[in-house]
């Protein structure tokens, strides 16, 4: 045995000890345990997260409010529990104390001069000198204690003075009048009932410290709003600058503004729409020069083969040059795709009618139907031509034709259906391919290139749209372009 092989046998028989060790450990109920719940913390995770991002705004406007609202709304409140914890608390006692010690110098007069028999210098004292009302109640037992108020700051400062300098058994209503607080304790002969004003006993500025944070918020959150909006409208230009630009639209007064980095990503846009540009304008300059070349040897075929005598050979030929003439128009229109056409104000029920009229001129039973407003702004030629070529592949196979329209806030959507034999699921992407032949493939022209649903694909995604096959309600295929409005 090599060194290698013991070193491997030796990783062998320490590995299996951990395993044996890990069964061991893992077979202990409470490591079970433990362990079944660290695998549910994953999910409660993601299922936190996934409830986050349902209830988050998704709007970047929305999202940098929360991002200072949050934040101001937690130091509101770190002020607040500090403030009312610190100095609320601190007053209040203090101020609790005072009147529980006033309480106390009158128990004690009452207990050490008891010459005045009908007590009334101690409550001339007790109003004049320390503002209380005082009065003697015969001893009975002492009220149930009452309800609780919700923010009890004041209840308990004075149940705790009054536990440290009265000792003796008392009963207080700090919920019963508004302005007076309550308060009574048991003596040797009968019940000395007191009452208080309250903002003596209580700092009662709670209007002033609301007010404060009420107003400091929303003079912050204006200055917040007034800001973001100011910083959000250059990325909304942006935005529908690109946005425009997709659909082969025009954005003239658009120039970067805000701040750096929004002006940094429209400056790169400015410069990939004017890269693109340059490279469709070279691209239509060299198609222009092949397409001049290319037709001027064809009109030297034409005039050769008009020249000779008529003969079956001869036909033949005119067919083939007339044939290449047309592949040679169906390829230039595919790789330029009419984009330098400028979009426009169109009546989509109009074209729609002209795409009717066509279809029964040769021979096809068509309807039309359009719903909402029929203006919609696009390239005109190009996009006739994009329905035209699916009306006209729908007219190749199918007696029968129905065409609809439908233009609501965000798309115009038309549909097209035929009666005919259809194209199976698996197929309906590969009819898009340029150049693809396939066997019973409805974008197979007579004749022609195979350019009919490929063009139109092309002009639909350059508005910003696509183009779907599906099941027609007729029995055939359904066509439905959909571009934004």
């Amino acid at each position: 045995m090599t060194s290698l092989d013991a070193g491997m046998a030796s990783i062998r028989t320490t590995f299996d000890r951990i395993v044996r060790a890990w069964q061991w450990y893992d077979a202990i109920p409470w490591v079970r345990r433990i362990h079944a719940q660290l695998e549910k913390i994953p999910v409660g995770w993601r299922r936190m997260s996934h409830w986050l991002n349902t209830v988050m705004p998704k709007g970047l406007y929305a999202r940098a409010l929360l991002i200072i609202i949050a934040p101001m709304v937690i130091l509101q409140s770190v002020i607040a529990f500090v403030f009312m914890e610190r100095h609320w608390n601190v007053v209040t006692q203090r101020l609790s104390a005072g009147v529980v010690q006033d309480i106390g110098a009158l128990i004690d007069v009452y207990a050490r001069y008891p010459q005045d028999p009908d007590l009334a210098q101690i409550r001339r004292i007790a109003q004049e000198r320390l503002g209380l009302v005082v009065d003697f109640l015969p001893i009975t037992e002492m009220p149930p204690p009452g309800p609780k108020p919700f923010f009890s700051l004041l209840d308990q400062a004075l149940s705790e003075e009054l536990r440290k300098q009265i000792a003796r058994p008392y009963w207080i209503d700090t919920v019963g009048k508004s302005s007076l607080v309550e308060i009574r304790v048991q003596l040797d002969k009968n019940v000395m009932r007191v009452f208080a004003r309250r903002n003596a006993a209580y700092a009662s500025n709670s209007e002033i410290f609301l007010l404060w944070m009420v107003g400091t918020s929303t003079v912050l959150l204006i200055v917040a709003i007034i800001f973001l909006s100011n910083q959000i409208k250059p990325i909304l230009r942006l935005a529908d600058a690109a946005e425009s630009f997709g659909k082969g639209r025009d954005a003239p007064n658009f120039r970067p503004r805000g701040a750096r980095e929004v002006r940094r990503a429209a400056a790169a846009f400015i410069e990939m729409k004017m890269r693109i540009e340059r490279a469709i304008e070279q691209r239509t300059a060299m198609l222009a020069g092949v397409s001049h070349d290319l037709r001027t040897v064809l009109t030297r075929f034409k005039l050769e083969l008009a020249l000779i005598k008529k003969s079956p050979e001869a036909e033949a030929m005119k067919k083939d040059v007339d044939e290449m003439a047309r592949m040679l128009e169906a390829y230039l229109a595919f790789a330029r795709g009419d984009l330098g056409e400028q979009s426009a104000p169109t009546d989509m029920a109009a074209f729609l009618d002209e795409l009717k009229d066509d279809a029964e001129r040769h021979g096809h039973k068509t309807t039309v139907v359009f719903h909402g407003t029929p203006i919609v702004t696009v390239r005109p030629a190009a996009f006739k031509r994009c329905l035209a070529n699916l009306v006209s592949n729908a007219a190749r196979f199918a007696p029968s034709i129905a065409i609809t329209g439908h233009r609501d806030h965000r798309y115009l959507t038309v549909t097209i259906d035929d009666d005919g034999p259809g194209i199976p699921a698996d197929r309906r992407e590969d009819v898009f391919k340029p150049f693809l032949r396939l066997d019973d493939a409805r974008n197979q022209d007579e004749g022609g290139t195979g350019l009919g649903l490929a063009i139109a694909r092309d002009i639909a995604r350059s508005h910003g749209g696509d183009i779907v096959l599906g099941d027609s309600p007729l029995g055939g295929l359904r066509a439905t372009v959909r571009v934004p409005v």
